[in-house]
C-alpha cells in the first residue's frame, strides 16, 4: 500500500505520538469474516479523540452545560494497513498535525500489541459556536494547549 499523503517521514511521524488510549477488539465490532467492521476504525478515532481532548483540557468547556463552543469534525480519513480480529488489544494514537486559526488537523495511528501499524489516519475538527453554528477562532489558552500536546 502506497504511504498516505499527509505523512512525509513515516518513521518520524509514526516516533511523534505521544498520546494514546487502549482499546481491546470487541466480538460485536468484527464482521462476517472475523475481522474489524471497516466503520469501527471511525469510531476508535473518536474515543481518543474524546480522551486526548480531556487530558489536554479542551473538553471541559466543549463538554460543559455552560460552554459556548464545540469541536465539530469538518473531514475524516483512514488508511488500513494490517487486518485486526477480534479480542485484539490495541493503541490508538492521536496527536495535533497542524493548527489552524479555528480548526486542528489532528492524525491518528492504530497499533497492534506486535507493534504493527494496522491503520493509519487524520481528519480535521472545527471549533464553532453553540449559539450561531460559526467556526469561532481558538483562544490564546487553547492554542497554547494545542501547540504543547504537539
Amino acid at each position: 500500500m502506497a504511504k498516505p499523503n499527509y505523512i512525509e517521514d513515516f518513521q518520524r511521524w509514526k516516533e511523534s505520538f505521544k498520546y494514546s488510549y487502549p482499546v481491546t477488539v470487541r466480538f460485536s465490532e468484527t464482521d462476517a469474516f472475523g475481522h474489524l467492521n471497516n466503520t469501527v476504525s471511525f469510531v476508535y478515532f473518536e474515543q481518543a479523540r474524546i480522551n486526548f481532548f480531556k487530558e489536554i483540557g479542551l473538553a471541559e468547556e466543549w463538554f460543559s452545560r455552560k460552554g459556548k463552543t464545540i469541536p465539530v469534525t469538518a473531514d475524516l480519513q483512514c488508511d488500513y494497513l494490517h487486518q485486526i480480529y477480534f479480542d485484539e488489544e490495541l493503541r490508538i494514537f492521536v496527536k495535533v498535525g497542524k493548527i489552524g486559526n479555528t480548526s486542528v488537523d489532528l492524525h491518528y495511528m492504530i497499533q497492534n500489541k506486535k507493534g504493527e501499524i494496522c491503520i493509519t489516519g487524520r481528519g480535521r475538527m472545527v471549533q464553532i459556536s453553540q449559539e450561531t453554528g460559526k467556526p469561532l477562532s481558538w483562544s490564546e489558552q487553547s492554542k497554547k494547549r494545542l501547540e504543547k500536546s504537539m
